[in-house]
């Protein structure tokens, strides 16, 4: 089913980053949640008569990957124009954590209702909750892009990548979460761990997977000191380091307890890393260029984890689970270094005081203020 989602979040982002950059990004907004309601609707009619066909389920799931992946950049870009700039930290802090509530409390939620539902009513009630969605986007103004749009197609998307040439500020970002994703992403071995390690079951599988949301959650709710932090370069450089060590520290724990800390450790720093992540992002980016830049970054966190897991499959068939684990920590620890060293107007960012995504910047001098 993630195969299945990839190709369609990956294009689906570009494609709607390029059209939010285009046209009303209120009205692509509401045309990607009406798009993923129908799809919503499919699948239950799909299961209606007990005998679902297998097929809808990937072709349905992967259009609303394509659907998503669309309406993430499209809400990125829309937020900049609603938020005032000294605002821009805490309201990424709040998406953060409406992000994190979201995943831990979505598939609990959806899990109370299959037990007590059918799964037909179960799917009707998540077309519902779309209606909540699609009249907030009707609530918000119309926001055109800065000099009434690009025009939409191939061209307008290339334009997005060629604007990151000599920009490290914007290319760090991407590396950096490249670089955690996919070296110290390993989601895919907790079941081995789980079951070979640990010597549990389902119920310990669960805590594994629970763990680093619990984490980014706790974070979240006490994030407020990171609207202070100005040095967002170094802070990025310096979370993703800290979810590389606890990484390893997860894959060389003997204790159930021990590494559970080190998963919410591990998800506390990533969620962190995000939150000045974006900071960077959207301060660096342009209005006119903001979906494209923002769709790059959605395919960034489409992509990685899925590749991630790939990575970490592959090694641990060479050298175990444990072994994968802790080469992939370590390789994440000396990528980020890597990434500091080789990206210094990146690693020393600092936020500016001026105008969100200046377009008077030079491609050599359009990464920020630096130390």
């Amino acid at each position: 089913m993630s195969l299945a989602q990839l190709g369609p979040a990956l294009v689906g982002s570009l494609l709607g980053g390029s059209v939010a950059d285009a046209i009303d990004r209120r009205r692509v907004m509401v045309v990607t949640q009406l798009s993923m309601a129908l799809c919503s609707v499919g699948l239950a009619l799909n299961s209606l008569g007990g005998k679902p066909a297998l097929w809808p389920l990937f072709v349905l799931a992967a259009m609303s990957a394509g659907f998503a992946g669309a309406d993430g950049p499209v809400r990125t870009a829309m937020m900049i124009d609603l938020v005032p700039w000294d605002s821009i930290p805490a309201a990424n802090a709040l998406r953060q954590l409406l992000a994190q509530i979201s995943l831990v409390l979505g598939p609990a939620i959806g899990g109370l209702l299959l037990a007590r539902f059918s799964v037909p009513t179960v799917y009707w009630i998540d077309v519902a909750s779309f209606a909540a969605a699609i009249a907030a986007s009707l609530a918000v103004p119309a926001l055109l892009p800065a000099g009434s749009g690009t025009k939409f197609g191939l061209r307008s998307i290339l334009e997005g990548f060629h604007y990151l040439r000599g920009r490290q500020a914007l290319q760090g970002c991407f590396l950096a979460d490249l670089n955690a994703m996919v070296l110290g992403m390993p989601t895919a071995l907790f079941p081995a761990v789980a079951l070979s390690h640990f010597h549990g079951g389902t119920q310990v599988l669960g805590y594994l997977y629970a763990a680093p949301g619990a984490g980014a959650l706790i974070g979240m709710l006490l994030s407020g000191w990171t609207v202070r932090v100005r040095r967002l370069g170094r802070a990025v450089v310096l979370a993703i380091a800290v979810w590389g060590v606890s990484i390893v520290a997860f894959g060389l724990s003997p204790w159930l307890w021990g590494a559970l800390l080190m998963l919410a450790v591990a998800g506390w720093a990533d969620v962190i890393s995000s939150v000045f992540r974006n900071n960077i992002l959207q301060v660096e980016s342009p209005d006119r260029l903001r979906g494209r830049l923002s769709a790059i970054q959605t395919a960034v966190v489409s992509a990685g984890p899925r590749l991630g897991n790939a990575e970490a499959g592959l090694v641990a068939a060479l050298v175990g689970a444990q072994g994968s684990i802790v080469i992939g920590g370590i390789g994440c620890v000396v990528g980020i270094t890597a990434v500091a060293r080789l990206m210094p107007r990146f690693s020393a960012y600092v936020m500016r005081a001026s105008s969100v995504g200046d377009e008077s910047e030079t491609s050599q001098a359009g990464d920020a203020t630096t130390e």
